[in-house]
């Protein structure tokens, strides 16, 4: 039985209307889905970007950089668009400034292959290091690893153990054994930094356990003892060759965190296999930690009067920044020569506003008095309150 239906015409326009509208919305949803898994769920592993290329085709010439070295400093948008915390939708790689100065080394340092092993280019990548190209560029490649890399040794054991020669890749160091490192003192003329450190049965094994006669050599409980006791827990050691002071702390359940490079020495694979933490940058790189944080910092020799002036400065005051209120700045044979400490160090130091707990100079007389040679060692506090 059959009957005719006659529509009604606003029914028929509002079904119109929603198809319409579920088509639109479909169609935008298959947009946008293809597009974000296009764009960050299928990136290409293999090639680099095309803008890329062009900007290294841009850079042609002598100071051709390659296209690598784009991909890893360019800035890249992000995924989710903008974020609050970035205050920004784009994030900027960082890489030391001074990276494109040096073309050539930077040309070096990023020819490889793309998911491929890494040049054995140690002293290349710490020449650009500390040249100011710091930090430097990521790599999208693997580092050489020595072929029969050993278990550790365990810890304690480890703190005054020395590792197996397989342990390290030396195609960067004179030395070819741990061997040789610890004899180079003995054996070989000419300076190397830190030339008796690897040696643990040497100086090393006394060091910071009693104060001398002449005062600058500060003992760690003397130091300790200057606070109260459980209050230093943390913090950082600059250039603290190959970690003993590390190892000492660690003994009194402090952590410290070492800085080290590998000038003709693997130290940050000793330091590691000690059983304690290697921080692998240069004296001119911010300190990577933040404001008021750390209960002690530590340096011996490094810092002296071979930076220059500016740089220590802002090196002092970011010794400052990192440290809590009421921490302890060791600076540990500070080296100066003549009037160097009256005139511009010690007003350098007294500028930053540490509180002087310790303050001891002393005469360095290996070389003779008449290069006039002066040590200090000081123990300086950050105030709980600073004053303007």
């Amino acid at each position: 039985m059959g009957s005719n239906i006659n529509p009604n015409p606003k029914t028929l326009t509002t079904n119109l209307l929603f198809i319409s509208l579920l088509l639109f919305t479909n169609l935008i949803t298959l947009f946008l889905s293809s597009t974000y898994h296009s764009s960050t769920c299928t990136p290409n592993f293999t090639t680099t970007a095309t803008a890329t290329a062009t900007a290294a085709e841009d850079s042609a010439g002598d100071g051709y950089l390659p296209p690598e070295f784009f991909a890893s400093t360019s800035p890249q948008k992000l995924p989710l668009g903008f974020n609050r915390n970035f205050n920004s939708d784009t994030v900027h790689p960082p890489a030391g400034s001074a990276c494109t100065l040096f073309p050539d080394d930077i040309r070096s340092f990023m020819s490889y292959d793309v998911n491929g092993s890494c040049p054995d280019d140690e002293i290349l990548s710490q020449r650009l290091l500390l040249k100011g190209c710091e930090p430097l560029p990521r790599r999208r490649c693997r580092p050489a690893a020595p072929p029969n890399f050993p278990q550790p040794i365990p810890f304690p054991s480890s703190l005054w153990s020395t590792p197996s020669n397989s342990s390290v890749v030396w195609t960067a160091y004179t030395c070819k054994s741990y061997t040789c490192l610890i004899d180079r003192s003995r054996t070989q003329r000419g300076f190397d930094d830190c030339k008796d450190c690897f040696d643990l049965n040497g100086r090393e094994k006394h060091r910071w356990t009693n104060p001398r006669s002449n005062g600058l050599d500060f003992s760690i409980d003397d130091v300790l003892e200057t606070r109260k006791p459980g209050s230093v827990r943390i913090g950082l050691d600059i250039g603290g060759g190959v970690a003993t002071f590390a190892v000492r702390m660690k003994d009194r359940n402090i952590t410290i965190i070492t800085t080290s490079l590998n000038l003709n020495g693997p130290f940050n694979s000793f330091i590691a296999s000690r059983g304690v933490l290697p921080l692998y940058m240069s004296i001119s790189q911010r300190f990577p930690f933040f404001d008021n944080t750390l209960d002690i910092v530590h340096s011996m020799h490094v810092l002296s009067n071979w930076i220059p002036e500016t740089l220590l400065h802002f090196l002092l005051f970011d010794v400052y920044r990192v440290l809590r209120p009421g921490g302890l700045f060791w600076l540990d044979h500070f080296f100066c020569v003549g009037d160097q400490l009256e005139n511009v160090y010690g007003p350098m130091i007294e500028s930053v506003g540490f509180k002087k707990v310790k303050w001891v100079t002393g005469k360095k007389l290996d070389k003779g008095p008449q290069f006039q040679e002066m040590y200090l060692s000081a123990l300086l506090e950050k105030p709980f309150k600073d004053s303007w």
